[in-house]
């Protein structure tokens, strides 16, 4: 697993590094946007993965490195707000939640994988899928174990606990095996709802941690469009829902990331080697 950097960035314009002192909260600063994704290729990409021996594809590890790889192309979405600054990130942090089984009963777990900017879906699906199958097959953990401590502390013990929590964070002091274990602390969250059977929902964002956005996708579509010459074809699509932190960057920068990222999509093929360039956010 790569070692998570951060550093501060210190030379964005003055309005940029007031925002955050104005909208103090990452809820207060929610952006809600939604989108589609065409199948048709993206389904032909998988097929061929599978093909390749990659058996537990998903849609999930696409979209998750089409994103790590638009921090490639665009750093600025990799930023985050700690104590009121800006930060930005060297490496990738992917969280999101699983069960070991799909039926009510089953628990669910936070799980997370930190992989570098030039990261390939190879990369990106062996990390999820060793730590998803290491779940599955051995429930528990480290994040389990932390939350299962943390829920035998007395309510009000407890409730200062968190409190304590909340300040280190704001300083950025809190030990790196907690952040390590803590979900909160990512580049971005993702969630399926298309494993539920349902359409994506908006999900907010977290006041604890570093997480500047939140994406959740839903079920496969398939509607009729008429084309040009009369005829009706049927095509698949499936919704996307980016819940975003607008104190990292601008509305512009933000909306030439989301092009990016459905470019990226367009031509999945691209994600199986590097980046050409890994730009560096600005000092």
């Amino acid at each position: 697993m790569a070692k998570s950097t951060m550093r501060r960035v210190k030379s964005i314009p003055p309005m940029a590094m007031m925002v955050p002192f104005i909208m103090v909260n990452r809820v207060g600063a929610q952006n809600f946007i939604t989108d589609h994704i065409r199948m048709d290729r993206l389904e032909k990409y998988l097929k061929e993965k599978q093909a390749e021996g990659m058996t537990n594809i998903s849609l999930m590890h696409v979209l998750i490195a089409a994103y790590v790889r638009l921090c490639a192309e665009r750093p600025a979405i990799n930023r985050f707000i700690r104590g009121q600054r800006v930060w930005t990130r060297d490496e990738v942090e992917v969280s999101l939640v699983i069960k070991k089984e799909m039926n009510l009963e089953s628990p669910d777990t936070a799980v997370k994988i930190t992989v570098g900017r030039d990261a390939t879906l190879a990369d990106v699906y062996n990390a999820l899928d060793a730590q998803i199958t290491g779940y599955r097959d051995n429930p528990g953990g480290g994040f389990d174990n932390l939350v299962k401590v943390l829920s035998l502390i007395p309510a009000l013990l407890l409730k200062f606990v968190v409190w304590f929590l909340r300040v280190l964070d704001y300083f950025g002091a809190i030990p790196k095996f907690l952040t390590k274990l803590s979900p909160f602390h990512c580049s971005f969250f993702i969630t399926s709802m298309g494993s539920l059977g349902i359409p994506p929902i908006y999900h907010h964002l977290y006041d604890f941690g570093t997480c500047p956005a939140f994406c959740s996708f839903g079920a496969k579509r398939r509607v009729n469009e008429i084309e040009a010459d009369g005829t009706v074809t049927k095509k698949s699509y499936v919704d996307v829902t980016f819940v975003t932190d607008e104190r990292i960057c601008d509305g512009y920068y933000f909306a030439s990331a989301l092009r990016q990222f459905k470019n990226i999509l367009r031509d999945p093929w691209q994600l199986d080697t590097p980046p050409a360039e890994v730009k560096e956010d600005v000092k």
